[in-house]
């Protein structure tokens, strides 16, 4: 399985077009993830070009047309290896789990909008851990993604925990105040 390598501007486009895609389930216009990443529509429009020819995003073309990611760009942004995995605060309901080390983010269904899960690797393990707990990850060292969910179960041959996504966002570019 190859991985695609996208800029950090291109990773941040797609999670915005995953993000609206998500929410509205239709085809998303230029102009909405534009707003969202604080670019302009033009910017925008050549990303997706470039993210159309990865066979990233596919263009909806007519009146409510747009763009929607197709499954591989679910698969560009799934797996988050972490190099550095301390690096990653991890927190359930509130409180920073000491040595609860993020090896690695694997965001498996995203397919399907209305069951948006994450398996969350960890060292050290998962036995305290009990469904219903709100965990949220990150940011993350590369991406800066956060992901805040609800435990919904333990897998301890892995020592991974399975949430239910809430809320996942990653900054656009530098953080900049929003206007």
């Amino acid at each position: 399985m190859s991985s695609i390598e996208l800029t950090p501007s291109q990773k941040t486009i797609l999670q915005e077009l995953i993000n609206l895609y998500r929410e509205s389930e239709s085809a998303v216009k230029g102009e909405d993830i534009a707003d969202r990443v604080d670019r302009n529509p033009g910017t925008i429009r050549n990303q997706m070009q470039s993210l159309k020819a990865l066979q990233l995003v596919e263009g909806v073309p007519g009146p409510k047309g747009g763009y929607k990611p197709t499954a591989s760009a679910y698969d560009a942004l799934k797996i988050q290896e972490m190099d550095q995995a301390a690096d990653v605060p991890f927190e359930r309901n509130g409180e920073l789990v000491e040595g609860a080390n993020v090896q690695e983010i694997d965001l498996t269904s995203v397919h399907h909008p209305e069951l948006c899960r994450a398996e969350i690797k960890l060292q050290g393990s998962v036995a305290d851990f009990s469904e219903g707990d709100t965990i949220r990850v990150g940011p993350t060292p590369l991406s800066k993604l956060v992901i805040v969910g609800t435990l919904e179960g333990t897998d301890d041959t892995n020592n991974s925990v399975i949430l239910t996504i809430d809320d996942m966002k990653a900054p656009a570019g530098d953080e900049e105040p929003q206007h």
